[in-house]
């Protein structure tokens, strides 16, 4: 399995180049579903110790279904299939140039959840204009035994969040285990009291936004992903619904830029336009770097070939 590594403000991208599984001829939402039930040992094995490493999200190159797209793509972590993943769309845009499949300028890329379109700035630098993002609901409050009531909002960005601002713990390096602990616990409440999507999808993602100490910078976040580790990047698909959450209650024009850091100091650059629908569309900008380029082995003899579960 040919594949190349990258990180995006930390966060790593494994971009597949061939060797993925045979996922048939249907939609890419039909194929990303039949990754998810009927190869779930594949994708696990890819991103599990000791071949992949935490916090890591795979790009499974496919064929997309709109003809004008450079490819399709299918993304998932260690825990997941997801529906878009910003910092792997970054990711995968710079590893793209790197092969020389595409040169500066903007690239469309067919997900399971719609069309984005990447413009390449330079060889580490990727604009993405994701998909419409929506805050579906504001100033929700669900009930937890550990922590009480916690308040925040329902949005969509390509993926289910629920976005907590003020962060009741300060968000620094060494709050990390805590902000962890206490996102989990608001994920399995949100799921438990079915607070969601319009049509029931359950949250995957906890975002904790608070101020940030550094000159020039909006905010800075944490955010909880589906295999219950951190994104070290800001989060691309987090910070496109948190920037419909802005848009919905004032706080922030169209067009207006801002910066968004992560728990560990990467940053994003953001803004959005308005759409024609219930939502707005979400720009965002950031650095990636390769870090390998390699063959995966699945040998027979390999007593944790497909991963260490735990």
């Amino acid at each position: 399995m040919h594949v190349i590594d990258s990180h995006t403000g930390g966060m790593p991208t494994r971009v597949i180049l061939d060797g993925g599984p045979d996922l048939g001829t249907g939609s890419l939402a039909e194929r990303a579903q039949l990754l998810a039930t009927a190869h779930e040992q594949f994708y696990k094995s890819v991103l599990l110790e000791p071949r992949g490493q935490p916090g890591m999200v795979v790009a499974l190159l496919v064929e997309p279904d709109n003809a004008a797209c450079t490819t399709g793509v299918i993304y998932f972590d260690a825990d997941a299939v997801l529906g878009m993943c910003g910092h792997a769309t970054i990711g995968l845009g710079v590893t793209l140039a790197h092969l020389g499949r595409i040169d500066s300028g903007v690239n469309r890329i067919d997900t399971p959840v719609g069309l984005v379109t990447i413009d390449l700035k330079d060889a580490n630098t990727v604009q993405v204009t994701n998909i419409e993002s929506r805050c579906v609901h504001h100033a929700l409050t669900i009930e937890t035994a550990e922590f009480g009531p916690v308040t925040g909002d329902v949005a969509y960005g390509g993926n289910w969040f629920f976005i907590i601002e003020p962060s009741p713990i300060l968000v620094v390096p060494e709050n990390i285990r805590a902000l962890t602990d206490m996102a989990i616990v608001i994920r399995e409440a949100c799921i438990a009291q079915k607070v969601g999507g319009e049509n029931g999808e359950p949250v995957d993602h906890v975002i904790f936004q608070c101020a940030s100490p550094n000159d020039g910078v909006h905010s800075r976040n944490f955010v909880l992903c589906p295999d219950n580790d951190y994104d070290r990047s800001p989060c691309g698909t987090g910070s496109s619904a948190r920037l419909a959450c802005l848009a919905a209650s004032g706080r922030l024009p169209a067009g207006e830029e801002i910066i968004q850091e992560s728990v560990i100091g990467s940053r994003y650059r953001l803004s959005y336009q308005t759409s024609q629908g219930k939502g707005i569309i979400p720009r965002l900008t950031g650095q990636a770097h390769i870090m390998s380029e390699s063959r995966l082995i699945f040998a027979e003899n390999d007593p944790f070939r497909m991963g260490i579960r735990r």
